[in-house]
């Protein structure tokens, strides 16, 4: 493990992005077609291995049908505008329709709405009347009251997500929540996050977690690493996640699933992330790019309406096709955002894996000139110099 001095007696350790790492070929290669993406979690398999983020521009009822139905799980944020708003949808037409300079005053103003108890169950059950997984987050300072509500209406998965979690959390403004407690109290399977670090990551698994958010700001929606400087590059975290996860199973023989949470802004940063040890992705950005997305073309992170000091910004995304687009194809952008999951499986050919567990196997190689040579093939582009 390499550490560098970047002062007298302070030394600081070397941690990649995903802009820094490749991914070699196998020698040998898998028809695409032959592949198997799947997700397995808490007993049940899913097709597509990736999560929509829990933030009100990305996640409604109608998304995680939609998503549900394509074999995805979609995480509906039950501290957003769902569980506030019987019609949720004016409220979303005014973050829209906001210019930049009044978003995050009139977004502040918006989530100070107390969040209502029946909507909780009411959203929930809307989402499992179309016979798809009903997922949900909450901060943890909620979580055992909403949990209860959620399990009741007939919850799936249970989230409990903070921009930093940890089971040794100090306060003496409130009483902290006992993470193993709540882990030990649900029904249901219940992932936690976020974190970025081995030692976190095996306390947050000792609490009875079935799979964990790994990620702190790297999202981009969310400035947490600017405002705050805190975070870890993904690449490193899902690296160290990974690693926890598999000492973890070694010694208690339970698998506790990692989930690389934002920061991947191609589909190749998606398969560096499965490489890395993920054993699924989050994604927010392009899935708020979808014609089906609640934000109307627009992405605000979760901490945006924070009365003190919001943390992300609304962004204009824009909207690049439909949800079976991005995750299915036909691909109509370069970027590798759309036809996630054919990207992912075309990657796995080439890299010799038929499944996810394979994928953790091929080799990474430190690449920091791939970024540059992208540079370059961007200008040929631009002058006329060739493919």
């Amino acid at each position: 493990m390499a550490q560098f001095y970047i002062g007298v007696n302070r030394k600081a350790r070397r941690c990649y992005g995903f802009d820094e790492i490749a991914l070699v070929p196998g020698s040998v290669t898998v028809n695409p077609n032959e592949t198997d993406p799947g997700f397995h979690f808490a007993g049940k398999k899913y097709k597509v291995p990736i999560l929509a983020s829990a933030m009100d521009g990305v996640v409604d009822v109608k998304f995680a049908i939609a998503m549900g139905k394509m074999g995805g799980i979609a995480v509906l944020n039950l501290e957003g505008v769902q569980t506030r708003y019987e019609n949720p949808e004016e409220v979303l037409d005014r973050i829209a329709r906001a210019t930049p300079e009044e978003a995050t005053k009139l977004t502040q103003s918006i989530y100070n709405e107390p969040i209502k108890e029946k909507l909780i169950a009411k959203r929930i059950k809307e989402i499992k009347k179309a016979n798809v997984p009903a997922v949900v987050s909450s901060i943890p300072q909620k979580a055992e009251k909403f949990g209860k509500i959620a399990e009741e209406a007939g919850c799936d998965i249970f989230v409990v997500q903070a921009t930093v979690v940890s089971t040794k959390h100090v306060s003496r403004a409130y009483k902290s929540t006992d993470l193993k407690k709540l882990c030990k109290s649900m029904k249901i399977p219940v992932i936690l996050g976020n974190c970025v670090t081995y030692e976190v990551a095996l306390e947050l698994m000792d609490t009875g977690a079935a799979g964990l958010l790994v990620g702190i700001g790297p999202g981009t929606a969310c400035t947490t690493r600017g405002v705050l400087g805190i975070g870890v590059p993904q690449v490193t975290a899902t690296t160290d996640c990974a690693a926890a996860r598999d000492a973890y199973f070694k010694k208690k023989k339970k698998y506790v699933a990692i989930i690389t949470d934002g920061g991947m802004s191609t589909g190749g940063d998606v398969c560096k992330a499965f490489a890395c040890g993920a054993d699924a992705v989050m994604l927010g950005n392009a899935f708020a790019r979808a014609k089906e997305a609640p934000g109307r073309g627009y992405h605000w992170g979760m901490a945006t309406p924070h009365p003190n000091l919001p943390r992300g910004t609304r962004i204009r995304v824009g909207t690049a096709g439909s949800l079976t687009e991005i995750l299915f194809g036909p691909a109509r952008t370069d970027d590798g955002t759309q036809n996630l999951v054919g990207a992912f499986m075309t990657s796995m050919g080439n890299l010799g894996a038929r499944n996810i567990k394979e994928m953790h196997k091929v080799e990474i190689i430190i690449a920091p000139s791939i970024q540059t040579e992208g540079k370059v093939f961007q200008t040929a582009q631009r002058v006329g110099m060739g493919k």
